[in-house]
Parts: structure tokens; C-alpha cells; sequence
């Protein structure tokens, strides 16, 4: 696979602007590099926004959403049909480019576009389903109604670890909604950002749209600040960690802006007695090191029924000594690498507090030296015997580390599952059904997803995505997610020649 007809494809030079305007690219803030996890080459460079720059691009964008809100939600969705089967015609190149700037195996890249593909398919159809309610006014000659109407700009800064596909979550019910889009990505992948601009633009040039629709301001931290911090920003959508969500969180709420945060997971599958083992053991491994670990919804914890313990544990460890680490690119190998050598360390120092706190290493883990591993981010999926107490244990660490643990009664495991601060994804193997009703119950998992017989991660684009607690409440991609890009109105309508007053209130002149 050659990777430099890939960037040509997609439109990436070697120095490129990263700050865009639509079709118009420009940027006059510091250069960054993208260095590829893969093989630690540098991919290519991109400049980006400075104070000045953001604020041009809000200019663009806050006069833009003045003509794109008056267009009829289904022509909007006619450009998101387009823009659509424009991702289809490049998700080879950018599968690869996902693949090959974050690390994720090109199988999960491919994925990851496909993912942006199904969400401009249902957010079609959405934009014939903008439905409000009608209710009946307890006023004679009344009519009460709900309706949604567009926010305005939607701010969206994403992670490196899904750098295409939760910002289409966002930008794909946003533009049915009425609203515009400007996008901060990760530093640690911002060429996909690029690429899906420029995929874009051939959808919006066509369309005769408003450039400021789609706008992207890469840069660090300081341009996040200018949006959290910025009225002109409605809606503040932030993928990440937890840390950083309590701070765009704060910083939104201070101007009564509002946020939706999809953060940090510390996910577990119960598996109990009547689990099928043959549905447990492949979940599992996938949960576990798909994406290396670095998947908000990847499985960190295992908990495990006492008197099935031992024989989960081993076929666990007999699948381990199956799982091939490479270049993510060559299709046999299952686990790619981490981000970057930060990511490897903090793998290490997680692997060193479970020793230190009184856990036990079962699958040992490391870093990968030698042909093929030059970049320094390549690392073994580790297993760990643990208590669900251990402050290691209470953590997210973005790594291939699964911890083991029992338990003896339902609902002894249930109070493990929720026993942390995160609530993303959890996840129950049996074919019990009072045991998979007692999960899904109001007193079972705490989480935003709750799955019977399928493990933590992967989900598909017809159901909200998000979770509780520590992860943010927010909730993304189908079912009602539209309308937290929207603002609801209430309308009452007097057809009559009178004016009587709500309550039954005299008001006589």
C-alpha cells in the first residue's frame, strides 16, 4: 500500500494549511508535524490557527449559518446523501490514512469510514423526521405545538483515536439540523481532518453552499479555550479524557453555553455460569486489544464467577499467545500500535502500579524492539489479575491491559460493573434470562450502554452513543441524538376572537 498515492488522493501535501474555510486554506500559526506510530515517519506537516485565524473562521462561519439555516432540513440532508457516496468513493484511501496516522488496524480504519458513511444514511432520513409534538390547550380556539429550530455554529473537538468518524457523528446531525460546523481535531491526527474537508468541499462546490459550513481550525489546547470560552458557540461537542472534559465543561457552563462530553470508559463484561464460552473468548480478545485499547468503550475489566474462573482464564491466555502485533496496514495482523512512546509509558507505569498494589501479572506485557517495531510504540495485550479496589484499577489507562477479577453472587458482580467512576460501556455473557433482565434492570448497569451477549465495544449508528457518571452524559450519533443540536420552541397559536388567559386568570379592562 503505498502511502504517498494516498495522500495524493486525498488531497495532502507535504506542507499543508491547516486551518480551512471551506475550500479556502490558510493558517499562520506554528507548523506541526504528523508522525506516523506505524513506522515513526513523518507524514507530513500542516500550520495551524493563531487567535486571528479562529476568528476569521467564526466570522465565516456565524454568516454562513445565517443562509444554510433557511434551507429546507431536506435539502440539507440531500447534501449529506452526497457527501455520503463521496466517502464511499474514498474510503480505501482514507481507511488507509486513518490506519496509517493513528495506528488502528486498516480492517478498523475501513470501519471507522463506514461508520461515517451509516451516519450520513440515517441523518438523511432524519431530516424528514425533525418531529415536534402537538398538544391540546386547556384554552378554547387554542393550538400548542413544539418545534425544533437550528442552534447556529457547533463546535467539535475530537479525539486521535476515532480522528474521522465522531466528528460525522457530530457534523452529520448538525448540518440537518440547520447548523454549521468548525472543527478542532487532535494534534495527534490532524492530516484526517484535512482529508475529510477536501472530500467535502467537492460536495459543497457542487452544492453552490455557504463556506463557512464546514470549517477547521487545527492547533493545541489554546484553540479549544477560544471555543469553550466563545458565546458564539451554542453547542460545545468534546471527545476525550475525563480531565478534559471537567474543564470544557466548566468553561461552557461559565457563559451558559452548553456542552455534550463523551469521555473516558473503564469498561467490564460479568461473565457468569451460563456464559457460552465461544461468544466469551472472542468478544473479549477484541474488546480488549481492538485499536491496542485505545477505544473509549474498550473492555478493561473481566469479571469473572468464581467456580468459572480458572477455565476463562486459560483459554483467555491460549488466545493471547494467537494475537499478531504489527504494521496495522498487513491485513494478518490483529493489534497495531499505540499513539506514541507518552502512550507506551503510561502503559508501563500502569503495568508497574499493578505489582506495586498487589496485583499480579498473568499475560506479561512490553514494549517491542527489533524489525518492524522501529517506531517505539508497539507494546504486548497484558493480563492482570487484580481486586476491582486497586486505584490502578479505578482508572482509564488508553493501553491493551485486561484486568481479571471474581465474584460469587449477581449482585456482588453488578456492584464491581458500576463501581467506578466512568459509565460508558458494560456488558453481560449468559444465556440466563434473569440474569440478563437483572443487568439491563433499573438496579443493574449503570452505563449508557448495556449489552446481553456482546461485548463493550462497538456500537452500531441506529442507537445514542454515550454514557453516564464521569463519561460525560452525553449522548451522540442515532435514536433522538439530533436534538441536542437543536433548540425547542413552544408555540401557541389563538385562532378565536377572544383572549382568555392560561389558569382560568381574570384580566378585565
Amino acid at each position: 500500500m503505498n502511502i504517498q498515492n494516498i495522500l495524493a488522493d486525498l488531497g495532502i501535501q507535504d506542507q499543508n494549511p491547516g486551518v480551512m474555510i471551506g475550500a479556502e486554506a490558510f493558517g499562520s500559526g506554528a507548523s506541526i508535524d504528523s508522525n506516523s506510530p506505524v513506522d515513526g515517519k513523518r507524514i507530513a506537516s500542516l500550520s495551524t490557527a493563531t487567535s486571528d485565524d479562529y476568528e476569521r473562521v467564526m466570522t465565516a462561519a456565524s454568516d454562513a449559518f445565517v443562509e444554510w439555516r433557511k434551507w429546507t432540513a431536506p435539502q440539507r440532508g440531500e447534501v449529506v446523501r452526497q457527501y455520503g457516496d463521496a466517502l464511499r468513493a474514498k474510503k480505501e484511501s482514507l481507511g488507509a490514512l486513518v490506519s496509517y496516522e493513528m495506528g488502528k488496524s486498516y480492517q478498523e480504519g475501513l470501519g471507522e469510514v463506514q461508520e461515517m458513511i451509516d451516519i450520513c444514511d440515517f441523518a438523511v432520513g432524519q431530516s424528514r423526521q425533525l418531529y415536534g409534538l402537538t398538544m391540546h390547550s386547556e384554552r378554547p380556539n387554542h393550538r400548542m405545538y413544539e418545534q425544533y429550530h437550528p442552534l447556529g455554529v457547533v463546535g467539535i473537538i475530537s479525539a486521535f483515536n476515532f480522528p474521522v468518524a465522531v466528528w460525522c457523528w457530530n457534523t452529520a446531525l448538525a448540518w440537518i439540523a440547520g447548523d454549521v460546523c468548525v472543527w478542532k481535531p487532535s494534534e495527534k491526527s490532524p492530516l484526517c481532518s484535512l482529508a475529510c474537508q477536501h472530500i467535502w468541499n467537492e460536495v459543497a462546490s457542487a452544492k453552490n453552499l455557504p463556506a463557512g459550513v464546514s470549517c477547521i481550525v487545527n492547533g493545541d489546547y489554546k484553540v479549544g479555550e477560544l471555543m469553550t470560552a466563545d458565546r458564539r458557540v451554542p453547542l460545545v461537542s468534546a471527545t476525550g479524557s475525563i480531565r478534559m472534559g471537567k474543564i470544557v465543561a466548566q468553561a461552557v457552563a461559565a457563559r451558559l453555553g452548553r456542552s455534550l462530553l463523551e469521555l473516558g470508559g473503564n469498561n467490564a463484561i460479568i461473565i457468569t455460569p451460563e456464559a457460552d464460552l465461544k461468544m466469551v473468548i472472542p468478544a473479549t480478545v477484541f474488546g480488549a486489544v481492538g485499536t491496542c485499547g485505545q477505544r473509549c468503550t474498550s473492555t478493561r475489566r473481566l469479571i469473572i464467577h468464581t467456580s468459572i474462573y480458572d477455565k476463562v482464564r486459560d483459554q483467555l491466555t491460549q488466545a493471547y499467545k494467537q494475537i499478531r502485533i504489527g504494521d496495522p496496514l498487513d491485513e494478518n495482523n490483529h493489534v497495531g500500535p499505540l499513539i506514541d512512546t507518552d502512550a507506551v509509558g503510561q502503559y508501563e507505569r500502569a503495568l508497574q502500579a499493578v505489582v506495586e498494589q498487589g496485583g499480579s501479572i498473568l499475560v506479561p506485557g512490553g514494549r517491542l524492539e527489533g524489525e518492524g517495531y522501529e517506531s517505539g510504540c508497539y507494546v504486548k495485550p497484558a493480563i492482570a489479575e487484580v481486586t476491582n479496589d486497586l486505584e490502578i484499577v479505578q482508572h482509564e489507562t488508553f493501553a491493551p491491559i485486561l484486568y481479571l477479577m471474581k465474584y460469587d453472587t449477581l449482585d456482588e458482580a453488578i456492584a464491581m460493573q458500576n463501581g467506578v467512576v466512568q459509565g460508558l460501556s458494560s456488558a453481560i455473557m449468559t444465556n440466563n434470562v434473569r440474569e440478563a433482565e437483572a443487568f439491563l434492570s433499573c438496579a443493574g448497569s449503570d452505563c449508557g450502554i448495556a449489552n446481553v451477549n456482546i461485548g463493550t465495544s462497538g456500537a452500531e449508528i441506529g442507537g445514542a452513543f454515550g454514557g453516564e457518571k464521569e463519561t460525560g452524559g452525553g449522548r451522540e450519533s442515532g435514536s433522538d441524538a439530533w436534538k441536542a443540536y437543536m433548540r425547542r420552541q413552544t408555540n401557541t397559536i389563538n385562532y378565536g376572537s377572544d383572549l382568555p388567559l392560561a389558569q382560568g386568570i381574570k384580566f378585565d379592562l
